[in-house]
């Protein structure tokens, strides 16, 4: 793969770029947006390598936030109010596998030594237009190959989450993983289970999101081994075919589409450490998966959607979803048919005025009018309600 004459940079980070080099120092545009226009993708968030330190870097630019600063990373704020990473040019000196340790002052190829994979490892000019590509990613494009960075156990050991990442890029762009990096991602899969919940969380989303096809994101973590160790509750439900798998057809929705892949979803998600929402939305779905009303029975589907309330869509995105029940419950819901107990025509004040006893008695009251009305919402009316009372 051949490079531009020039990629087109945006003013802001041009002229942010052009800041550091008139204070002498070297500036370079690296990163997924590089990779990204390259592959003919849009992708506008250039980053930024610098020879300058990071308190240069905050002296030199009035807005900026220091958001890792201690790896060198510090954003600054255009006139837009958009934030552009600036990292120092650095290199790891220690490791655990989950943080590094870094030195700055050191060169651009350095720098980009540092980089998980080859793809990554691209750098452009802002002002000169000039490309350095030391570790050939833009062959490596050109052969839609993933391939890391110099030894690729060395550079898993520096952070394990970089098997993900192999993993993700992998689905995204339908590129095959080298076989020497396969072989480390495997080889160092044990090492996942140190880094914590929320990087691996973030990673497998991502990864939902992007992907191109799902089916190809889950082949990949079971067969490198990274399912086994975080997602157990999904099993073997690996897609071997290259045809449309059941997954590939649901919403680029995480929590449902891991939802739906998992045996116990609610179990899954607190590994993950996601919301206290979005596990009990996956024990929901869990829950209810195969477990649909007969869309030919209003009174079951509105008696339904009344339980299920907010999680109903979830159901009916699944592929076990009866097919007609969609029909239904959109024109039980263009009908405005009460559902819930602030449908009814009547409230607790009403039912204690008609001399219903306060306390448990009321909503236990409120509960079988609700079912009533269910069965046949014509009966939602003040007059018919009480006299039921």
């Amino acid at each position: 793969m051949g490079f531009p004459a020039r990629l087109a940079i945006p003013d802001n980070v041009v002229r942010i770029a052009q800041k550091l080099e008139t204070a002498g120092y070297e500036t370079w545009c690296v990163g997924g947006a590089i990779r990204d226009n390259l592959l003919g993708l849009e992708n506008h968030d250039f980053d930024l390598t610098t020879a300058a330190p990071p308190e240069e870097v905050r002296r030199l630019f009035k807005r900026t936030v220091p958001v890792g600063i201690e790896h060198g990373t510090v954003a600054v704020l255009d006139r837009d109010n958009r934030a552009h990473e600036v990292t120092t040019f650095r290199r790891d000196i220690r490791t655990d596998g989950r943080h590094a340790v870094v030195e700055f002052g050191v060169s651009l190829t350095d720098d980009l030594a540092r980089r998980d994979f080859t793809i990554n490892a691209i750098a452009y000019h802002p002002i000169r237009h000039e490309w350095r590509d030391p570790f050939k990613g833009a062959a490596d494009l050109a052969r839609k190959l993933i391939r890391s960075v110099g030894d690729a156990n060395w550079r898993f050991q520096e952070d394990y989450l970089r098997i993900l990442r192999a993993l993700r890029f992998s689905a995204r762009f339908d590129f095959r993983i080298h076989g020497g990096t396969l072989e480390a991602a495997k080889a160092n899969v044990q090492g996942l289970s140190q880094l914590s919940a929320e990087r691996v969380r973030e990673e497998w989303f991502k990864g939902i999101r992007t992907a191109g096809r799902v089916s190809k994101l889950l082949t990949l973590w079971i067969d490198v081994g990274a399912a086994r160790i975080w997602l157990p509750e999904i099993g073997g439900k690996r897609d071997e075919g290259r045809g449309k798998s059941p997954v590939d057809n649901l919403p680029r929705d995480p929590v449902l589409i891991t939802s739906f892949l998992a045996g116990d979803p609610a179990s899954l998600l607190t590994r993950l450490k996601a919301s206290n929402k979005d596990i009990e939305r996956g024990r929901v779905i869990g829950q209810w998966r195969d477990k649909y009303p007969d869309p030919k029975h209003l009174p079951a589907v509105r008696r339904w959607l009344s339980e299920l309330g907010e999680y109903a869509d979830d159901l009916l995105a699944l592929p076990s979803s009866p097919v007609p029940l969609s029909r239904v419950v959109s024109s039980i819901r263009a009908a405005k048919d009460p559902l819930t107990l602030k449908d009814l025509a009547v409230t607790g004040d009403d039912l204690i005025a008609a001399g219903v006893r306060p306390g448990p008695e009321v909503g236990e009251t409120l509960a079988r009018l609700l079912g009533e009305v269910l069965e046949d919402p014509t009966r939602n009316t003040r007059e018919l309600l009480l006299a039921r009372v």
